[in-house]
């Protein structure tokens, strides 16, 4: 069978728990490759995501690295088997890779959770804001370059305002909401969509004020995907070298503290509405 040439970040993932699950049992990937009956080669190309794995040798993997945790073996085979060819494949070749990761990954995601301080979250954006932010970014990009941009973040609406939505809670600090990435008309169109979508009963939008003391947190800007389990969890953070998908334990539990931290401090969903609709009437 053909290596992969780029593994997806779901596919990566797999291979990384695969890896984590064992180390975890001391056992070398030479040592692995023994009790399975395959070349370290092999192991290497799994724990790499160059390859995949069926069901029966992930089964037996699990077995030699005495994991007993049914459940999160279950969820592996899942993300082993799983063959679906969802919307995100038709900009395969025509956007950058992390776009159709992360289009993936929220496909298969239990909930969201947002912070997003400079900007209104992608997922509540309409047209004319996406379409402003994109051209800004990326002034040397022509109007198609843009254009699909913009049509592949409408698509990835669907996760919250499809058949089957998924439970969303985003944090918004009132400079995101503040800021006109587009015209007068275009911001107060935005900020509409955001009270909309906050009538949702799967979602929660909550503000963090100008006014709020103490608060440090500019950097907190993340997008927390839920997995299956916990240990599946995915948090999504823009970087100057481009988006970085952490997975690590200690990474996830920081950034559920953060998240805990910054709701805390910010604007129960009643007044945070209040606010909202108090700056769409100063426009």
């Amino acid at each position: 069978m053909a290596l992969r040439r780029e593994p997806t970040a779901r596919q990566t993932r797999l291979a990384t728990e695969l890896r984590r699950l064992r180390e975890a049992a001391g056992l070398s990937a030479r040592e692995a490759a023994a009790l399975l009956g395959v070349s370290p080669v092999q192991i290497s190309h799994i724990e790499s995501a160059l390859a995949g794995v069926s069901e029966d040798r992930l089964r037996r993997l699990a077995a030699n690295y005495a994991c007993t945790d049914s459940e999160l073996i279950d969820m592996l085979v899942a993300m082993a088997t799983e063959r679906t060819r969802g919307w995100w494949e038709e900009y395969r070749g025509l956007l950058p890779a992390t776009y159709l990761d992360l289009a993936e990954l929220e496909h298969h995601a239990v909930f969201r959770r947002d912070v997003a301080v400079i900007h209104v979250p992608g997922l509540f954006q309409t047209e004319d804001y996406a379409r402003a932010l994109f051209t800004y970014m990326n002034p040397e990009f022509p109007g198609t370059e843009v254009s699909r941009r913009v049509d592949h973040r409408m698509q990835r609406k669907v996760i919250v305002e499809g058949p089957d939505p998924i439970p969303y809670e985003t944090v918004i600090h009132e400079a995101a909401l503040r800021i006109r990435v587009a015209g007068r008309a275009a911001t107060r169109a935005q900020l509409v969509r955001v009270l909309e979508m906050s009538d949702a009963d799967h979602v929660t939008v909550r503000v963090i004020p100008f006014a709020l003391d103490d608060f440090a947190g500019a950097g907190s800007t993340m997008v927390h995907l839920g997995g299956p389990l916990p240990r599946l969890d995915t948090v999504v953070r823009d970087a100057p070298h481009g988006t970085a998908f952490l997975d690590g334990e200690a990474q996830l539990e920081h950034f559920r503290r953060l998240f805990r931290r910054v709701r805390d401090g910010s604007l129960a969903p009643e007044p945070s509405r209040d606010l909202i609709h108090q700056l769409t009437k100063e426009l």
